[in-house]
């Protein structure tokens, strides 16, 4: 045991030294970047230092969670709109957790409208739901998972909704990103979701993105184009609300089939170009 931990320390420390002369090259690399271009792209040079040490210390950290967590098996399904399916992202107790401290405190599941901003109960979400504390630990352990994978800060992240879907309900295709300016300014476009599943003894509750290609799949029972993604006890999606433009991207439509029989759990993160913001106030929510 002594020497497979020796072992294992020798490795990070290896890889420690490599990322630091990485952070090196770079530096040198981003500072070339910065005298020949800097003056179209109106960055200054201690941008660009900040850049690079930023994108390479993520990447060293993305390596360790990687070497600790060799579980989780990430999948490309779909470039248009992006998403990424986490194999085996949550561990069968963070899913029962979670779904054991949301289920005294679900409530009925609003929508934010598009012309007011507010949230508003709606026949286009037939959900339940509520907001988690990121004071909880094994909470605090999931969303830290998640800035690592989708290389988003934790503070870009809004409150995690958890959410249940019973038998016959939906939540009809939608956009998460705001329509609301007023939104916009405030916190900030929504720029992508991680949906994390909690449950799989169920018959349908698919996660559909109708404009993800044009092969048939499943929805509620009902077959329909585009893309369908079976719930998974542990699993995890992550898509991009906007394209590499930085643009909203329309092919992010997505919506909730219909439960067939038993439970939908899911845990929900949206993420946004801004820090995080009281988000509990705007109850709209993904699928």
């Amino acid at each position: 045991m002594a020497r497979a931990i020796i072992m294992m320390m020798g490795i990070l420390v290896f890889v420690a030294i490599t990322m630091f002369m990485g952070i090196l090259i770079n530096l040198a690399l981003f500072l070339h970047w910065e005298d020949t271009s800097a003056s179209n792209t109106g960055f200054l040079r201690s941008e660009c230092i900040l850049i690079g040490i930023t994108a390479l210390f993520r990447r060293y950290a993305l390596f360790l969670f990687d070497a600790f967590h060799p579980e989780v098996k990430p999948e490309i399904i779909s470039w248009s709109p992006r998403i990424t399916l986490y194999r085996n992202f949550l561990s069968m107790e963070e899913c029962d957790h979670l779904k054991e401290i949301a289920l005294p405190r679900l409530r009925v599941s609003m929508v934010v409208g598009n012309t007011t901003g507010q949230g508003i109960v709606s026949d286009e979400r037939t959900s339940s739901g509520m907001f988690l504390s990121s004071k909880d630990p094994v909470i605090k352990e999931i969303e830290k998972r998640i800035s690592v994978y989708s290389q988003i800060p934790v503070e870009n992240g809004e409150s995690t909704q958890i959410l249940r879907y019973e038998k016959n309900q939906y939540y009809r295709p939608h956009h998460d990103y705001f329509f609301d300016l007023k939104r916009v300014k405030y916190s900030g476009q929504r720029i992508a979701t991680m949906m994390l599943y909690l449950s799989d003894n169920l018959e349908g509750g698919e996660t559909y993105f109708p404009k993800a290609g044009s092969s048939e799949c499943s929805c509620g029972g009902k077959l329909v184009k585009g893309l369908c993604i079976k719930p998974t006890k542990g699993d995890a999606v992550l898509f991009w609300n906007v394209g590499l433009d930085g643009q909203e991207d329309d092919s992010s439509l997505h919506g909730g089939c219909e439960v067939l029989s038993g439970e939908k759990w899911l845990a929900t993160k949206w993420m946004t170009r801004r820090t995080r913001f009281p988000s509990h106030r705007y109850p709209i929510s993904s699928v």
